[in-house]
């Protein structure tokens, strides 16, 4: 069975980023957890998200969340 491709999009401004298969949105995603339990509710939870090649990373890898570092960057 041929999985479908899933793609996170790149941040948006307030650091979410939507999941999508084709062209419908599964959901959006504001840490990497998100997109695990996104895939979780599709029925794609045996997937390694960090490392799967179904998974297209665009503007950024599953490490990269803007949102989540611009409160710790003003010292």
């Amino acid at each position: 069975m041929d999985s479908p491709s899933i793609v996170v999009h790149p941040p948006a401004l307030d650091g979410s980023r939507r999941v999508t298969s084709g062209s419908e949105t599964l959901g959006i995603a504001y840490h990497l957890d998100d997109v695990v339990e996104i895939l979780r509710l599709a029925d794609l939870d045996e997937i390694e998200v960090e490392e799967h090649d179904i998974i297209d990373w665009q503007g950024g890898g599953p490490d990269d969340w803007p949102g989540l570092s611009e409160h710790h960057s003003a010292e």
